[in-house]
């Protein structure tokens, strides 16, 4: 079988029978690597026989991309959090929470900034997903991130007002054009001032990213600034007061470890917001080397922060004194500085300012992404030549939210924010695997190129054998940690059955069907994920039963880990989108944790609120069937392998250049 029966032909998808199926697990090339590989071509011909899309300004640096995190991450939860989770949860040890969420934020963390770097385009984790998946996972998420961003942006609109109202005076003192009213009849309290806000932001947004990011910039310095007046004026009455938080007889964990641990699931949604780095890829300078930077930076700032402010006010007031409204205002209140809490307000009003930008900013660049590969309407992928910005998506992404916060209550949907949030973190930890251990080995080209790929295909079938096209059956070495239990004479224990099988196993996995155990097995680790998630979340299930469907989870889990362990990462990946960038450490085991807890905080968010996501998907799953599928900009393509493709787009510029 030679290249042209192979390949040729095979990524042609029509609509019917099998031809579904192929096209949701269709994945497309990396937007970074088809630039890179075209580089040695000529401008002329490269402008001849490629798509271009309007490219976005490339203007962000580390600062910028470090405002965007940490203005999108810290938000006014932080201000009212605290007070809730020491009461219910943490008591004193509240710091500990924080810490361990940020410890598991930063497992998507690392995930998101070696993907990130590899493929620096706009989408984030749609894009992500339809590299590495296929079309029909990466259309689920994108839908739910254009869930997450609306709802989210009007969520913040709505907070907004309250907190400013408190700044003229009182909760009734804001001026009667930006004052919440009731529609008589109706049972709507219509909020003009988030709405207004929400069309400012807008329009900054509209200017230009560099500009807007200064602006987002400043908004949380003087949050950080504000929070730095906790710390600081917190500490010092601490000192002069004896922490009379900690002063407690029932210790430092009152709840346990367990309710420390409830705590750290809790606040963990205080860290979302670090991925609005990623859906800015294509507009940073760098972004092999800026992109982790500014992701980590950004995320160990608010983890500093987030650990410094809930060790200050745990040991201010006692947890169960704690106002579980305005931890932070009232605990000064306590110690007669009431003054602080006009500096408190202005704190949480500019962060959540900050938030508004940052859920307002990656929505029109995912919307972009989707209309470049054909599943929504070219009008969303149009940008602006004087401020390279998806004018069109913004104003549309602006309208939206505008309209949702002026008439909606969205308090009660705010629960589908993080839906889309875990969805996206967890197929970002699966892409990390799956780039790894089965990266895509054939990538689509546009059928126009067809007769470059019929001249290659023949060049290869005329001059050699299938053998060209086969790598040799390369067989795997023992892993380190296994041969010398084989192999050594001074190991006194035996080797147990199951490391001898293992080491059995991984030795007979050659090159061939390396890719199918790599690709089966991250399939059982997702599937022991689930189950061994839900079993442990449902407390109505039977007991045994629950145990052993726990149990059943928990042995595929790690098997899955144990065969990823031993077998070799694909040599591919070296060539995947850019190189240079940030290399995730402890692979395979950093991604399946990060799968493990997202998907446990996924199944944990509630029935009411998976009712309405559920609901938004199913109209996702009907708009794909209806346009996105048919208008895919894959539905004609030809996938060839991957590493001719360089040599196809030379010789179709050669026969341009002829």
């Amino acid at each position: 079988m030679g290249f042209i029966s192979n390949f040729q032909n095979k990524g042609c998808v029509d609509g019917g029978g099998g031809g579904f199926v192929k096209g949701l697990i269709r994945r497309k090339q990396v937007d970074a690597a088809r630039s890179r590989s075209s580089s040695s071509s000529s401008s002329d011909c490269d402008s001849a026989n490629q798509k271009h899309h309007p490219e976005l300004a490339k203007a962000l640096t580390v600062p910028h991309l470090i405002a965007i995190g940490v203005g999108s991450t810290i938000g006014a939860g932080v201000y009212i959090l605290v007070g809730t989770v020491a009461r219910e949860h943490s008591g004193p040890a509240l710091t500990f929470s924080f810490l361990i969420a940020g410890i598991a934020a930063a497992l998507s963390a690392f995930c998101y900034a070696e993907l990130a770097s590899r493929c620096p385009s706009a989408g984030s984790a749609y894009h992500y997903s339809y590299i590495c998946v296929g079309e029909g996972v990466a259309w689920l998420i994108g839908w739910a991130l254009i869930l997450e961003y609306t709802i989210g942006g009007s969520a913040v609109a709505r907070g907004i007002s309250p907190n400013l109202a408190l700044l003229f005076g009182g909760a009734d003192s804001l001026p009667s054009f930006l004052a919440r009213y009731s529609i008589p009849g109706l049972g709507i309290v219509v909020d003009p001032c988030a709405a207004i806000l929400v069309f400012v932001v807008t329009g900054l947004l509209c200017v230009g990213i560099k500009e807007s990011t200064m602006v987002q910039g400043v908004i949380t310095l003087a949050n950080i600034c504000a929070m730095i007046f906790v710390i600081v004026a917190g500490g010092y009455l601490g000192f002069k007061t004896g922490w009379p938080g900690y002063e407690l007889p029932v210790g430092y964990f009152p709840f346990g470890v367990d309710g420390m641990l409830a705590g750290a699931s809790t606040v963990f949604f205080a860290y979302i917001g670090f991925d609005s780095v990623a859906s800015t890829a294509e507009e940073v300078r760098n972004p092999q080397r800026d992109l982790p930077m500014g992701i980590g930076f950004a995320l160990s700032i608010c983890c500093s922060l987030y650990m410094l402010v809930s060790a200050v006010i745990v040991g201010l007031v006692p947890y169960y004194a704690m106002d579980p409204d305005t931890p932070i205002s009232s605990a000064f209140a306590s110690h007669g500085i009431k003054w602080a809490a006009n500096i408190i307000t202005v704190g949480a009003s500019t962060a959540l300012c900050s938030t508004l930008m940052g859920s307002l900013l990656p929505q029109p660049r995912i919307l972009m992404a989707m209309a470049r590969d054909g599943l929504l309407p070219s009008f969303f992928q149009d940008v602006s030549k004087s401020t390279k910005v998806p004018i069109k998506s913004t104003l549309v992404t602006g309208l939206l939210a505008g309209t949702l916060a002026f008439f909606m209550d969205v308090e009660q949907l705010s629960g589908m924010v993080s839906v889309g949030t875990l969805l996206a973190f967890t197929m970002v930890a699966i892409s990390v695997l799956i780039l790894r251990y089965v990266p895509p080995d054939e990538v689509p080209i546009p059928s126009s190129l067809q007769s470059a790929i019929d001249s290659v295909a023949l060049l290869y079938d005329s001059s050699s054998s299938s053998d060209v096209f086969v790598e040799k059956t390369k067989v795997n070495t023992l892993p380190d940690v296994i041969t010398p239990l084989l192999v050594s004479k001074h190991a006194s224990p035996e080797p147990s059955f199951i490391e001898t099988s293992l080491a059995k196993a991984c030795f007979f996995v050659n090159e061939e069907n390396r890719r199918k155990v790599a690709g089966w097995t991250i399939m059982l680790i997702c599937v022991g994920v689930l189950l061994l998630t839900s079993a442990a979340s449902n407390l109505y299930l039977n007991s045994s039963l629950r145990y052993t469907i726990c149990g059943i989870g928990g042995v595929l889990l790690l098997f899955g880990l144990m065969v990823l362990t031993c077998i070799d990462q694909d040599d591919a990946r070296h060539n995947f989108g850019y190189a240079g960038g940030f290399i995730c450490p402890f692979v395979p085991l950093l991604p399946i944790a990060c799968i493990l807890i997202n998907v446990y905080l996924l199944i944990n968010l509630g029935a009411a609120t998976w009712t309405r996501v559920s609901i938004w998907l199913l109209i996702g799953v009907l708009v794909y069937l209806i346009y996105g599928r048919r208008h895919s900009s894959l539905s004609d393509a030809v996938y060839v392998p991957a590493a001719h493709v360089d040599e196809i787009y030379r010789k179709n510029s050669a026969d341009l250049l002829a």
